[in-house]
């Protein structure tokens, strides 16, 4: 009994606790992505350091819901305390200095703040969105204020707008870019007399084609209640010393923002964080693995189920040697980039394990710290570079002093820490090509499927011996281009000769007349039948022949077409090309019964077979060209083999009009009518597949059964 009763007891503790293992989140950890999207864990760059709250900072009145944290030049950090209506101002150690509360404006009025949501403090002055007072507020360093920015006015606000002022950022020409959360036109620039310059980085809409002409027959009424296709709005800013403006929203569909990081998309039409010039043009750098939006990976691996969908991007911060990073609240996570879009590791998850935040809601940076807000928690976690973290950011320095020698040992100082690191293998490699080392630099970009930029280094390879070896290239050209003519004029006197031949022809001249089939298919496929120019074996032979082709091509083809590693067999070649054919001449047979057609199989199957010589004239240079093609030059190869498909099928419609002597409708007709009868076959073949399999395991059971039992 009593030990029953221990049982219980942990039963119910179990119970009891699971909420809180649950709300625990998964410990914290640092990660980033391969080349495919495989997370994998990488050594930590940032730690959590310390935990800021009010008590720590010596606050008598607590936070309550603070939406915004900034770190100004003086590494003073302010603190916008929302529902207590004042801006907190800490010293560089995070204690308590002074508060911005109420204030006197210009006429003499006490005056204060009304939920403000956002601050920015440049060497001079600190500015303050006062969101529910619909302004912002300046006031100098010291706090004292200057000036009240109202809303600016201009006919481009449509009627009814509202102006509610969340993030500010201030150029160093004292131009004001604001965030109002309920304006879509784009990001509204103004000065401190709030004279209204415009509206910069609008996101994009798209109106399909048929919402386009569906619209034409719209009246004026229906037009009215249709729903606007308009802009998103922003939700955070922040600047450079650049002056580049960088911007989040969270109001993408989330469907499009996915679909954009599986293709791995470089445009910003559907990006979370927006890097935008004083035209406001985006010219943020995606040349990452996947677009710098955050998390890429929306299944489970193990699981196979979604989990949580794009990223929630709340805030973004610039970082030292361009790095620059941004938030997740739905996950609770930091993603930094270097100033290419390579992600260079990502940390944090939901939870109240030690580094894990409940609700992220901003981040800035302090030298070689990170302040992350937790809403939820109202309080601020530091986090510490790592000596990890510090390699990074020296391999970077390196990088922009153009130090590449010194690059490349911070580098493979990574690679030895975190050899997974796939964006190392890729500065390493651009650091050998600017020095030249162009067969070295292949290396480190084949290590991480870097294609574009191998196919560079390849480009200066290939450069350098078409000028050492100039003269042969003309010379390999011409001399191909007369064997092939040549060759042509032989299986041409071959084929005249066998055409007057009485008897059975040799295996040799049944194969040279594939070449006479395919440049004359019409009398070609008729003497194929009626004049016994081809046999069973010598469709084997044309058939055997492109199932080496196609193995051929699937371990072949050059590593700028085929980066990744193929484990094909010549099994999976052999049913990529025996399959559909053997599907296409019995349904083509099994229908002759139905449109009179006058071919047997052993027809059927030899004028099939001939029809797959242009995949062997035109797949087999394929394979060989990509070996020396570059990534710009891939169009040849698909020209190549699409043409080799196209002459396939006209040869496979007109092979089955010969062979069965039918006219040009009905030959059609029964060639749609076969592609349905493969469909149906391939079904049958399911079916029966799943029903054998059935079977075995039913008689599997009872032998099983019948064992136990006995």
């Amino acid at each position: 009994m009593k030990k029953l009763r221990i049982v219980l007891l942990s039963v119910m503790v179990a119970v009891l606790l699971l909420p809180t293992l649950v709300a625990a989140g998964t410990p914290y950890g640092t990660y980033t992505y391969s080349s495919e999207g495989k997370m994998l864990a990488s050594p930590t760059a940032y730690v959590p350091d310390m935990i800021i709250d009010s008590a720590y900072m010596g606050l008598e009145l607590a936070f309550d819901e603070p939406r915004d944290i900034f770190i100004g030049p003086d590494d003073k950090l302010y603190v916008a305390d929302t529902v207590n209506n004042r801006i907190i101002v800490c010293d560089r150690y995070y204690k308590f200095q002074f508060e911005i509360k109420e204030f006197v404006n210009e006429f003499g009025v006490p005056d204060s703040f009304n939920k403000p949501s956002g601050v920015f403090v440049n060497e001079d002055y600190i500015y303050v969105c006062d969101t529910d007072n619909d302004r912002i507020v300046k006031f100098d360093i010291n706090g004292n204020y200057v000036r009240i920015i109202k809303r600016p006015e201009s006919n481009l606000f449509e009627d009814g707008d509202f102006y509610k002022p969340i993030a500010v950022a201030v150029d160093q020409y004292g131009r004001l870019f604001v965030v109002s959360s309920a304006t879509y036109q784009g990001i509204i620039v103004i000065n401190d007399n709030a004279d209204f310059f415009g509206f910069i980085g609008a996101t994009k809409t798209v109106d399909t084609s048929l919402e386009s002409i569906f619209s034409e027959f719209l009246t004026d009424a229906q037009k009215e209640n249709q729903q606007d296709n308009v802009s998103t709005e922003f939700n955070n800013i922040t600047i450079d010393d650049q002056n580049f403006v960088y911007v989040t929203t969270s109001s993408l569909d989330a469907t499009k923002v996915e679909d954009a990081i599986k293709a791995k998309s470089t445009s910003g039409d559907w990006a979370p964080v927006r890097k935008l010039n004083a035209n406001g043009v985006d010219v943020l750098k995606r040349n990452g693995f996947y677009p710098p939006s955050g998390e890429v990976s929306f299944v489970n691996a193990t699981a196979g189920q979604k989990t949580g969908g794009a990223s929630t991007i709340v805030d973004v911060a610039i970082g030292p040697e361009g790095t620059w990073s941004i938030i997740d609240s739905s996950r609770s996570k930091v993603f930094t980039y270097d100033e290419n879009g390579n992600l260079l590791f990502a940390f944090g998850d939901l939870g109240n394990q030690t580094g894990n935040i409940e609700l992220i809601g901003g981040i800035v940076y302090q030298g070689d710290k990170i302040l992350c807000l937790d809403k939820a928690n109202d309080n601020i976690v530091v986090f510490r570079r790592t000596e990890y973290g510090d390699l990074l950011m020296t391999a970077l320095e390196h990088n922009n002093a153009r130090m590449y020698d010194l690059s490349i040992d911070d580098w493979t100082e990574v690679l030895k820490r975190n050899n997974n690191f796939d964006s190392a293998y890729v500065q390493i490699g651009r650091s050998l090509f600017r020095q030249g080392k162009y067969e070295e630099a292949m290396e480190y970009y084949k290590s991480s499927y870097e294609v574009a930029s191998y196919s560079e280094a390849y480009n200066e390879i290939r450069k350098e011996w078409a000028s050492t070896y100039f003269w042969i290239i003309p010379v390999i050209l011409v001399a191909v281009f007369l064997l092939f003519v040549k060759f042509l004029g032989y299986t041409k006197k071959v084929n005249t000769r066998a055409a007057l031949k009485i008897g059975r022809k040799t295996l040799k001249e049944e194969l040279l007349y594939a070449f006479h089939v395919i440049f004359h298919p019409f009398d070609g496929f008729w003497d194929l039948k009626h004049e016994k120019r081809g046999s069973i074996r010598s469709a084997l032979t044309i058939l055997i022949v492109t199932v080496v082709v196609y193995f051929y091509n699937s371990i072949g083809q050059g590593w700028i077409f085929s980066p990744h590693i193929s484990y094909a067999n010549v099994f999976g070649s052999i049913t990529a090309v025996v399959a559909p054919l053997l599907l296409w001449v019995i349904a083509n047979w099994c229908l002759t019964t139905l449109f009179e057609g006058e071919g047997t199989m052993s027809d059927v199957f030899i004028a099939c077979c001939y029809c797959l010589t242009p995949l062997i004239l035109l797949i087999f240079p394929s394979t060989l060209l990509s070996n020396v093609l570059l990534q710009s030059e891939g169009t040849v190869l698909t020209l190549l083999n699409t043409l080799a498909y196209i002459w396939l099928g006209i040869l496979l419609i007109i092979g089955m009009m010969s062979t069965h002597d039918y006219s040009v409708g009905k030959n059609i007709l029964t060639c749609i009518s076969t592609i349905v009868g493969m469909a149906f076959l391939m079904f049958l073949g399911i079916l029966f597949t799943t029903l054998v399999g059935k079977i075995v395991m039913f008689i599997v059971q009872i032998v099983e059964e019948i064992a136990y039992r006995l």
